[in-house]
């Protein structure tokens, strides 16, 4: 078992981290996790939100969400109250009566705490904390040198290092991209054992089938200690419903596997609207209420208490190609609303990123990413996935956008924030110092603040034309193309007992032994 306060944490600046004083660093803004300063954007009225909230109700007692090959939920359901439906042999229709999931979820928690195996790197989800964590499940990886190709497992290792390396970022996320080159049914157990290897941050464990969950937990046990498990969230699964209102019997079981063990799972539609969902957003949100209120209430009918997070991913559709599009202002709105929502139930939130359709880590991708992170961090969402390298709809993640993603997620950690008024920030006596017509680089208040003042980008240019184009006129991306590769040459494994690494490893071993490759 992991000793939680004894564990070695390495060189101060270290962990995997960049060493302080570098461009980027920022050490007045480091935290753990972000305690957000600022208020939070509500766009709808009192009016607007009831009528979201009763469509919900609704959907969930007059249409009913689909459960498939997973009679046990279903039990669960109707001993709960559900109107149960049989369709086939192994589908079933529920409805819930008004307030009926309402009420099943008040035994959920508003806050939480995820622990890293590091605790100075353990997050609370809920309230006023937020959490910045890298893009999730990109088939491709891509960079300016080798181009779009598969993931491979050293890929996800480097993506898992970067994160690491990031100050700005808090958790190391799940499926950061496919390693493509493992088989299907064993890849979970090197994506696992990548976050707890080459990071001490908090992470996702595997969702795609149940038994997968199981494994992801059970490596769990090995590094914290069955019995801390059982009374402390330490992993989490990300769980997609199947819309329009549909929950499969591998999400439903998977979810009642991270219930069972007390430990955390995020609840998310995936909804294309004029595809999956209407296209309006006031409907979205609707359909996105009733799919992750049901979603989650599993959790509370297996473990009462167990933690879960409210989710939404509402997307817009170019009506002309039908293609998904992302980082649009609609959807933007929508995550706006989902923090009200989200609130009014006392759940923590998940929703939004730094998501981009476009195909290289260019202005497009940039602009898009801005509108869509922008309204996660104004709704208040506590948990922000996809918060770096999201390209190409999500089908890329890409090098060079993690690195301007990351350098983003670090001047929101200075938004967020906020600022203070008080008789030294009022800068009074910077004034007074040198009276009118004085420069005020050498006052004492400059001397005092000029280290805090002002976030410190990683990667921007602020130089004259003159110097910059003297330099080779470099670009926003060939700068991150080479600060990823820099950070990997630096980067240093945080420690890791080696008891503790021989247990996961011969895991690890045994379970693939188990079982021959299966790449489907």
């Amino acid at each position: 078992m992991v000793e939680l306060a004894e564990k070695p944490r390495g060189r101060r600046g270290r962990r995997g981290a960049q060493r302080t004083g570098e461009a980027g660093q920022n050490d007045h803004l480091r935290v753990p996790f972000i305690s957000r300063r600022i208020p939070t954007y509500d766009i709808l009225s009192e009016d607007s939100l009831a009528q979201i909230e009763a469509t919900a109700e609704r959907i969930m007692a007059e249409i009913g969400i689909e459960f498939r090959e997973d009679p046990e939920t279903v039990a669960l359901f109707r001993a709960a109250g559900a109107e149960v439906a049989e369709l086939t042999s192994d589908s079933w229709n529920l409805k819930f009566a008004p307030g009926l999931i309402r009420q099943i979820l008040k035994t959920a928690p508003a806050r939480f705490t995820q622990h890293a195996r590091n605790p100075a790197n353990t997050v609370e989800i809920g309230g006023d904390a937020m959490v910045f964590a890298p893009s999730y499940g990109s088939p491709f990886v891509m960079d300016l040198d080798k181009g779009r190709r598969y993931g491979t497992i050293e890929d996800f290792q480097n993506f898992v290092k970067l994160a690491q390396m990031s100050p700005n970022l808090h958790h190391s996320g799940g499926t950061i991209c496919e390693p493509t080159d493992v088989a299907v049914n064993k890849r979970h157990l090197d994506m696992v054992y990548a976050h707890i290897r080459y990071s001490d941050r908090a992470f996702l464990g595997s969702i795609t089938a149940p038994e997968r969950a199981e494994d992801s937990i059970e490596m769990c046990r090995i590094l914290f200690g069955a019995d801390f498990v059982d009374e402390n969230c330490v992993i989490m699964g990300n769980f997609n419903t199947t819309s329009p209102l549909v929950i499969d019997g591998i999400t439903s079981r998977g979810i009642r596997a991270y219930a069972a063990a007390g430990q955390g799972s995020i609840h998310l539609p995936f909804l294309l609207g004029g595809a999956v969902a209407p296209l309006t957003m006031a409907g979205s949100l609707a359909q996105c209420l009733a799919e992750s209120m049901v979603s989650c209430a599993i959790t509370q009918l297996v473990r009462p208490g167990a933690p879960c997070v409210l989710a939404s991913f509402i997307s817009s559709m170019s009506l002309r190609s039908g293609s998904p599009t992302f980082g649009t202002p609609e959807p933007a709105l929508a995550s706006l609303a989902m923090g009200q929502l989200a609130r009014r139930l006392n759940l923590p939130l998940r929703c939004a990123g730094n998501f981009s359709t476009s195909k290289l880590p260019d202005a497009q991708g940039m602009q898009q990413s801005m509108m869509s992170m922008m309204s996660a961090v104004q709704c208040g969402a506590n948990y922000i996935l996809h918060s770096a390298g999201f390209l190409d709809g999500l089908l890329s993640m890409s090098y060079e956008k993690f690195i301007l993603d990351a350098d983003l997620c670090g001047a929101l950690h200075a938004y967020l924030k906020g600022f203070e008024v008080n008789e030294d920030t009022l800068g009074f006596d910077a004034l007074a110092e040198g009276g009118p017509g004085e420069h005020l680089f050498s006052t004492q208040h400059t001397l005092r603040h000029y280290q805090t003042a002002y976030w410190d980008s990683a990667v921007d240019d602020h130089q004259p034309w003159e110097t910059w184009d003297e330099q080779g006129g470099v670009d926003a991306a060939t700068r991150a193309n080479a600060r990823w590769k820099a950070q990997l040459a630096a980067y240093e494994a945080p420690a890791l007992d080696e008891g503790m690494d021989e247990a996961l490893q011969d895991f690890i071993t045994r379970k693939k032994a188990e079982m021959p490759d299966a790449w489907y």
